[in-house]
């Protein structure tokens, strides 16, 4: 179904986008690098994040960390992960699959403004076997994404 809701995603709003469909498991940065043959900083990661009541989304590049202090002060306050079942039951994704397209629930989505590194970043598609290579600035107008800085700079 999570792949089906992301198909749907892309047929309505940008028809051009192909999902990509592996044989092996991209489920971590490695593998899905590995699959997509980029470095693992251009996989585009998707964090499920509590942050006190609200439930956002946060897409940063592949070895991108969060940063604590930034992240707090730009979120309103100390965001923790969601567990595997709260973010299949939130997302509609898997874990491995986590992406800002086709969303079981509406939810915020932020783009960290690492992704802007790149012409091109490779988001998971719903499942941990597909994925899509796109701008990072049209992920985000796709997804109503805000722009944020809450990354540690990459190393």
């Amino acid at each position: 179904m999570s792949l089906e809701s992301v198909r749907a995603f892309f047929a309505e709003r940008a028809p051009d986008v192909s999902i990509i469909e592996t044989e092996g498991s991209s489920a971590t940065v490695a593998l899905a690098a590995a699959a997509h043959g980029v470095e693992p900083a251009q996989i585009a990661k998707t964090l499920s994040l509590r942050i006190g009541e609200r439930i956002v989304l946060v897409v940063a590049r592949g070895d991108a960390r969060l940063d604590n202090r930034k992240a707090k002060a730009a979120l309103g306050g100390k965001p923790r992960m969601l567990d595997l079942e709260e973010v299949a039951a939130i997302t509609g994704h898997p874990v491995g699959g986590v992406c800002p397209f086709g969303l079981a629930t509406p939810l915020p989505v932020y783009c960290d403004i690492s992704l802007r590194a790149f012409d091109e970043v490779v988001p998971a598609a719903g499942s941990t076997q597909s994925a899509v290579r796109i701008n990072p600035e049209r992920m985000a107008v796709l997804t109503g994404a805000e722009w944020i800085d809450i990354c540690q700079e990459p190393v």
